[in-house]
């Protein structure tokens, strides 16, 4: 596996890992490989500084990884921390959920959980309103 930092031809970087170099040119040449933000398959590579290990006096001070970056990753962040404080989280419920709701079966509520692809198309086709996340919600445990 290879990563390379990239560049689109709007001038938005990123960083995407590859099979191999020749992985990286097949994509490129094919056209599969878009910009995450704005969606153009102009791609280059950009340059790239090696990852060097710091030594080990200087390991502490390494960034927080699980902590926002960039200004999307803060939005997202966000947009998770409030949809999870403002909706029930019904897991693997949500299509029957969804549904008896939207039915008057049960009272309506913000709920988020998970769904297989097929359930969410029929709740889709039945004119149920459903939306995914840009997020994998983290089960909740007792």
């Amino acid at each position: 596996m290879i990563r390379y930092s990239l560049r689109c031809s709007n001038s938005h970087d990123f960083d995407s890992w590859f099979q191999s170099a020749s992985g990286f040119d097949t994509l490129v040449a094919a056209g599969q490989l878009s910009c995450p933000v704005c969606g153009v398959t102009d791609i280059q590579k950009s340059l790239m500084a090696p990852n060097v290990r710091p030594a080990r006096s200087a390991a502490g001070t390494d960034r927080d990884l699980s902590a926002p970056q960039t200004e999307a990753e803060t939005a997202l962040a966000a947009l998770r921390a409030q949809i999870e404080a403002n909706s029930d989280y019904v897991g693997m419920n949500f299509a029957n959920e969804a549904r008896l709701m939207h039915e008057g079966a049960s009272d309506k509520r913000s709920i988020y959980g998970e769904a297989k692809p097929e359930d969410a198309i029929a709740l889709i086709k039945d004119g149920i309103p459903v939306a995914p996340l840009p997020f994998i919600p983290q089960r909740k445990t007792n």
